[in-house]
């Protein structure tokens, strides 16, 4: 083996040479410099013998272009990370076969000079039971061809979530630590969970039961009637994941802004048509827009914000709810007013903390998620929040978002 190349530095080499995964480190020039008995076998060489061989030899033929200007940016940026996430790597035996690898990038530099470490594995037999399991899949969506078999395997699927849910509770409780009363966090989440996914589980699984029963033609309108009750609670259910889902992306700081030029009007028109389904009655959105027509910031982050905002309004009120906004060059304003059962001033101090639900409320259905993805969404936007409420007289939200610098697409 012809070491006078390696820095002095790369050590341990009985482990190098036993690992159970293909091992090669390069120069900067990507000439092989030495590989462990696992790639030689791999590649199907003889040990040392693709020494000083540059690493494209084990680069599929139809690939060698695209791969050389992959080194050449890898030379100007080195950095380590695993390689082609998401695609269908391939590698070249000696001899001129091909088998799906995956790799991962490592560098290191010994007196000046960088070296490239490629920790290269055979997922054969991974990709063989991953096309098995795309094959099951597929025979499992043809068998799913009538509503029962269809409903039973949602229901059985919202099951599964509930019981990771329940799980992933020590994973939950590291996550709210940070919270100054865990215990009492804790006890409203798994209130509120239970709560919230039994009643629509229960209607989902009695509707389906009902079904089977009515097989008559003539029973065709009660069918409907149990179908349209399904449909409404598996749409309740991904509401509730949904707002789970939100919350933990902002905790673990996944959500980024996406600037883009807002519309206002048609943007406000178009949330107000949104929330028809929280709608009671004869209630209506009054809009009262005023100021510049447009501004730059994150639509998606914007209208997640109001549509929380009013579908609390509507939820916790039976009149008609205002949406005033007033936008600037410099911020937006605006104020969501309802003259619903109000919030008292004890559970004001409470408000945004995740989970958290008003002591005249508990009734109503909700997770207690609403205010404090609003409140962590305008943190995200620079902006602030203020609520003005009292106890069955209404509740005025107010919020200031400062427009956010113009971005060129």
């Amino acid at each position: 083996m012809d070491t006078k190349q390696l820095p002095s530095s790369f050590q341990f080499e009985a482990i190098f040479n036993e690992a159970a995964i293909g091992i090669l480190v390069t120069n900067a020039s990507f000439e092989i410099l030495i590989s462990n008995y696992f790639a030689d076998r791999l590649f199907g060489f003889e040990h040392d013998e693709h020494i000083g061989i540059n690493i494209s030899i084990l680069i599929p033929n139809h690939l060698k272009d695209r791969h050389h200007g992959h080194l050449n940016h890898l030379n100007s940026s080195p950095i380590s990370r695993p390689m082609g996430i998401g695609l269908d790597l391939k590698a070249k035996r000696k001899d001129e076969s091909l088998f799906p690898i995956e790799i991962s990038l490592s560098h290191f530099k010994e007196n000046e000079q960088i070296y490239y470490i490629a920790f290269v594995t055979d997922v054969t037999l991974k990709r063989q039971v991953e096309m098995e399991l795309i094959l099951k899949n597929q025979e499992v969506n043809q068998l799913n061809e009538t509503l029962e078999e269809e409903v039973k395997t949602r229901t059985q699927a919202l099951q599964n979530t509930l019981e990771k849910l329940e799980k992933n509770t020590h994973e939950l409780e590291i996550s709210l630590q940070k919270e100054i009363e865990l215990g009492d966090l804790k006890t409203r989440f798994v209130f509120m969970a239970s709560h919230e996914f039994r009643t629509p589980l229960t209607a989902i699984l009695s509707s389906a039961t009902l079904i089977e029963k009515y097989q008559q033609e003539t029973d065709q309108e009660k069918r409907l009637l149990h179908i349209n009750r399904i449909k409404s609670s598996v749409s309740n259910l991904t509401e509730i994941l949904e707002e789970f889902l939100s919350a933990g992306k902002l905790e673990d700081g996944k959500v980024e802004l996406h600037l883009s030029l807002i519309h206002l009007s048609p943007f406000l028109e178009n949330i107000v048509t949104e929330l028809g389904a929280f709608k009671k009655g004869n209630q209506e959105i009054s809009i009262e827009f005023t100021g510049v027509p447009s501004c730059y910031s994150d639509s998606s982050i914007l209208q997640k914000i109001l549509l929380n905002g009013l579908s609390n309004a509507l939820i916790f009120s039976n009149k008609n709810v205002i949406l005033r906004l007033h936008a600037t060059n410099e911020f937006i304003e605006i104020n969501i007013i309802d003259e619903g059962v109000g919030i008292s001033q004890e559970d004001q101090k409470h408000l945004f903390e995740r989970f958290f639900r008003g002591g005249n409320v508990n009734v109503i259905q909700g997770t207690g998620l609403g205010l404090h993805l609003i409140d962590r969404y305008l943190e995200l936007l620079g902006g602030e929040i203020q609520i003005n409420s009292e106890l069955n007289k209404g509740t005025n939200l107010y919020f200031k978002i400062p427009i956010q610098n113009h971005k060129n697409d």
